[in-house]
Order: structure tokens, then C-alpha cells, then sequence
């Protein structure tokens, strides 16, 4: 029986660490964590808040995730949403899903990022 999720991995391609910080940590303002040693040297990074985890691990032959994605709730989606595309990426407002407004992002590698809240529009941005 499964009784809760750990964490969700993504995929990037080889020296994507910075980029992966910038946006994980810089703009969606999930800290990142260390990765245990073993793990560091293949590469990645970890961004953890909570009981949201995020792991991003590196990919040779990397293609991004289209259609599989995370969707994370936020406080203040209309905020987020323009922070992101003041940095330069594309926020595309989606049909709202029982009460909840939502929007998704293409993180740096391209992997779709889905981000909700609670009967607050995603805004124009």
C-alpha cells in the first residue's frame, strides 16, 4: 500500500546545475539540498521544502518531459507566474481544474512544470 510520496525526479542533460539552481532554487524558491556523495558524483542537484522534494538528475541521452510533469501548489501563482516571465520563460495559462487556477512552465531543460492555486487567476503575463 503506498502511504505518501517522496519525492519526484526529473531529468537534465549533463552540466545543467547552474541553470537547474537559477530556476529551482532562484525563482521557484525551493532550497537546494546536498546529494548524498555517492550520488553527487553522477551529477544533478536536489531541491527539498517540506515535504516537496524535487531531485533532478542527469540524463546522457536527455529529452525533456512533455507530458509527464510535477504540479506544485503555490501562495501566489499571479506573482510567480510574472517573476517567471520576467526571466525570460513562457507561463501558458491553462482551463482552471475544480476551484483551482493553473499555469505551466517549461523549466530550463524544457520538462513541463504545472503550477496551481487555490481560485486565484494565473494573470497575464
Amino acid at each position: 500500500m503506498i502511504v505518501g510520496l517522496d519525492h519526484v525526479q526529473l531529468a537534465m542533460p549533463s552540466g545543467g546545475e547552474d541553470e537547474a539552481r537559477d530556476f529551482y532554487a532562484g525563482l521557484l524558491g525551493i532550497p537546494e539540498v546536498p546529494k548524498p556523495p555517492h550520488l553527487a558524483q553522477r551529477g544533478g542537484c536536489s531541491f527539498e521544502s517540506g515535504a516537496i522534494k524535487v531531485h533532478l538528475g542527469v540524463e546522457i541521452d536527455f529529452r525533456p518531459a512533455r507530458k509527464a510533469h510535477p504540479a506544485f501548489r503555490v501562495a501566489d501563482l499571479f506573482d510567480l507566474a510574472k517573476r517567471l516571465a520576467e526571466a525570460g520563460f513562457s507561463v501558458a495559462e491553462d482551463e482552471p481544474l475544480a476551484g483551482f487556477k493553473r499555469c505551466y512552465v517549461d523549466d530550463p531543460f524544457g520538462n513541463r512544470i504545472e503550477l496551481t492555486e487555490a481560485r486565484t487567476p494565473c494573470g497575464s503575463v
